[in-house]
Formats: C-alpha cells, structure tokens, sequence
C-alpha cells in the first residue's frame, strides 16, 4: 500500500461534483518517440482514467525554447493542468526545470519535497538527484517528474489523491 493512501484531501477541501479538468501532457526527450514514451502515455491513461480530459499530448526535444513555447500554449489555451515528463535531472541537456520554475507563480515545495521522500524509499539516496518541482502557473497547475517510467508513477501517485483539492483552490480565485 503507498504511503499515500490515507491520506486523500479531507472530503471539506473537495469539490461537491468532481472536477474534469483540461490536462496536457508534454514529454521533453531527444530520444523518445510516442511509441517508445512510456511515462507520457502512462500519464495520459492515467489522466483519462481519473475522469479528466487530455486535450494536449507532445513530445518536445531539450530545448529551453521549445519547453518554454509548448507549455506557455497550453497555459494560454486554458489547461488547468500540465505534466511534463523528462528533461529534470542535472546534465547539460537538462533544462526543464529552470523554463518551469520561470513559469511558476506560487510553487508548492511540497510537491518535490514529497516526491523525494517517495523517491527514497524505492531508489534511495538516488533520490537526491530529482529535480521534480511544480505549483500554480497564473491559473494553470503546472508539475514537472523526470523521465523514468517509476518515477512518473510515484508523482502520480502524489499528484492523484489531490487534484481534485488543487483545483478546488485555483477556482477560488486567483489575481
């Protein structure tokens, strides 16, 4: 059982109806295909399977251009949810983090922080090489995993028991 699972958004923090919300996923590769992008179409089944919509699905090479382009469309398009996969780990190439954390205008430091603790109980101190980071782009939740298939399945794992919470919150109100 993950270490998560009991510990859903208190049912006063959720919407009464269920939120759909209009999702993008963007993986950042200069190697994946969609034939060969595991995690990306994870998320997108997994997305789909939470009841939400995926309107948006690339695949983007290392290029802080491209990232910052694709992402700043979708934010513009309406999504009220991007996750990217890839791109966050610490070589040259790596440049997703720098182009989200640009983008974010109220990060959740829990979001990585978790993800980490997650992390080390299944890859151990390899854990500190995660550069997962994510919050709140103007009006659209915006989280960044790494590549790695188990990865993006320990964010979802976080990710998942609080979208509806998430974005109950961003739909309160946001300047």
């Amino acid at each position: 059982m993950s270490p998560l699972a009991d510990h859903a958004a208190p049912a006063t923090h959720l919407p009464r109806t269920p939120l759909v919300l209009r999702c993008g996923v963007l993986t950042i590769s200069d190697t994946r295909t969609p034939d060969t992008d595991h995690s990306g179409q994870f998320l997108v089944t997994a997305l789909q399977e939470a009841g939400h919509q995926v309107d948006g699905y690339r695949i983007v090479p290392d290029e802080q251009a491209d990232i910052d382009q694709q992402l700043r469309d979708w934010q513009v398009g309406g999504f009220d949810l991007i996750l990217s996969t890839g791109g966050t780990g610490i070589t040259g190439r790596d440049v997703t983090v720098p182009v989200v954390e640009s983008l974010l205008t109220k990060p959740l430091p829990g979001f990585g922080e978790l993800f980490r603790m997650l992390s080390y109980g299944e890859v151990g101190g390899a854990a500190m090489l995660s550069r997962a980071v994510g919050g709140l782009a103007g009006h659209t939740l915006l989280f960044a995993l790494p590549g790695s298939r188990g990865a993006v399945q320990t964010g979802w794992t976080l990710l998942e028991g609080q979208l509806q919470h998430l974005a109950a919150e961003v739909r309160r109100g946001q300047p």
